[in-house]
């Protein structure tokens, strides 16, 4: 059995990890690499042949694990893609996404150089398409038989909506071997999403790394957090929140505690915009799948109904409808995408917003340096928006509340939960180096083998 870490080596973007068994090669995740190092048309060259590779499992939606499915089946990939049936919608959902920022920033580019076209996207509908017709959906915790000496069991990982960790156990030569792929790993008791399940025993554990060396606050929840914060800027002053959010999973996450939030009364009423198409067709998909909801969220559901539904709470179905709050002059709270600032909707609203005294802009997640969003978090005192420099009087602030990470604690709990004496190694990937370092050495501290893989390392198993 060999083991070749392809992606989110050193990194956190382009997750792909190649295991081959004999002949049959299985792929975990196909990620897009979106690191700023990378050039777009990189992730066209795959290091293998695509038609060889026999399953690809899918460990969640995000794109940095599904991504360049579609590239892979453009180049020649032909058989199933192995996934949780939210997983394969929010796949679905997230890659034609894609195509939609593929062509924008072609038609951008291509304005700027006045040329007649720009770069060529990775892929278009059709592919992605193509992408979809080839999910087969399997349920969590039910073994699953790839073939006469590999069986596949997908374990809840928390973080998102269907994610999960993979397990493969695996006969070889008269021996049993396990393998698991944690995927992301989510925390415990967040919002809408289930907590992650430990894993069984194993003899090799790829683990992501992303929050190796940092460790949430523990001093508000997201709903003390909001409350918080709606009253000292919707309620004790007549001004406007905005959230930033991703349009899948911290979207949902963040309506449904608003809505427990408003729905017991805690507030009094404040009018809500979710300004995000995408988010607009997730929460379809939450409802589709409610039975995999946590149990706080179907409880609730039981005794209010719909969790993405309730009074003073407005879906923006349309560009004019988004362009109109700006003319909005009671108090609301806001809530668009990108949870970064780079695109999207949020960007009128910053336009309008950021020399506003009576504005609050509250960070829910993580911005990458270069963002608006780390100018912002950073205290910068005018940003460059829409080719004006803007001054910032609008007060930012942030919460980690709603991270779906696991941090430090939570990696290290999950590794040391297996028996280091059968364990043989730790591969950490999906993480930057510092991070990888700092969990690396805490578990080899405690008497685990950790290895932290360049990107096509190829271990013998």
């Amino acid at each position: 059995m060999k083991l070749t870490i392809w992606g989110a080596a050193e990194q956190v973007t382009g997750s792909m990890h190649l295991l081959e068994v004999g002949k049959y090669k299985i792929l975990i995740d196909c990620g897009l690499d979106y690191e700023k190092s990378t050039r777009q048309e990189e992730n066209e060259v795959f290091p293998f042949k695509p038609s060889e590779i026999d399953v690809v499992i899918l460990t969640h939606a995000h794109i940095d694990h599904s991504g360049n499915l579609p590239t892979l089946l453009r180049m020649g990939f032909e058989g199933q893609i192995l996934c949780t049936a939210p997983t394969a919608d929010l796949a679905e959902l997230l890659l034609l996404d894609s195509v939609n920022l593929f062509m924008g920033r072609m038609r951008k580019k291509s304005r700027r150089s006045r040329s007649v076209s720009g770069p060529r996207p990775l892929y278009l509908q059709k592919h992605v398409m193509e992408t979809a017709g080839q999910f087969v959906t399997i349920g969590f915790n039910r073994p699953f038989r790839l073939n006469g000496d590999i069986e596949l069991e997908l374990i809840p990982s928390g973080h998102l909506l269907g994610a999960a960790s993979v397990v493969l156990k695996i006969n070889e030569n008269g021996s049993t071997k396990t393998i698991a792929f944690s995927g992301d790993v989510g925390r415990k008791n967040y919002p809408v999403i289930v907590d992650p399940l430990p894993l069984p025993q194993v003899d090799y554990l790829v683990c992501e790394s992303t929050y190796g060396g940092r460790y949430h606050s523990k001093d508000e929840t997201i709903e003390e957090t909001l409350i918080r914060t709606i009253e000292e800027t919707c309620i004790k002053t007549p001004g406007r929140l905005i959230i930033p959010a991703f349009s899948i999973g911290r979207t949902q996450a963040l309506v449904y505690s608003l809505n427990k939030i408003f729905s017991t009364g805690k507030l009094p009423p404040v009018k809500i915009f979710v300004d995000s198409p995408l988010a607009n067709y997730a929460t379809e998909v939450y409802r589709k799948h409610h039975h995999y909801l946590n149990e706080d969220a179907q409880s609730f559901y039981n005794y209010n109904g719909d969790e993405f539904e309730f009074d003073n709470l407005h879906y923006v179905q349309n560009m004019k409808e988004s362009k109109s709050l700006s003319n909005y002059l009671e108090p609301c709270i806001i809530v668009s995408s990108a949870g970064m600032l780079e695109g999207g909707r949020i960007q009128d609203h910053l336009y309008h917003n950021l020399q506003n005294y009576y504005c609050t802009i509250l960070f829910v997640g993580y911005s990458a340096k270069g963002t608006l969003g780390h100018r912002l978090l950073r205290g910068d005192q005018f940003v460059h928006l829409r080719d004006r420099e803007l001054a910032v009087y609008a007060k930012i602030t942030r919460t980690d509340a709603l991270s779906g990470h696991a941090d430090h604690e939570d990696l290290v709990n999950l590794v040391t939960s297996q028996d280091k004496a059968r364990l043989k190694s730790v591969f950490l990937v999906h993480g930057e180096p510092e991070s990888m370092r700092m969990l690396g050495e805490d578990l080899m501290s405690r008497g685990y083998a950790v290895s932290i893989p360049v990107k096509g390392q190829l271990f013998a198993l």
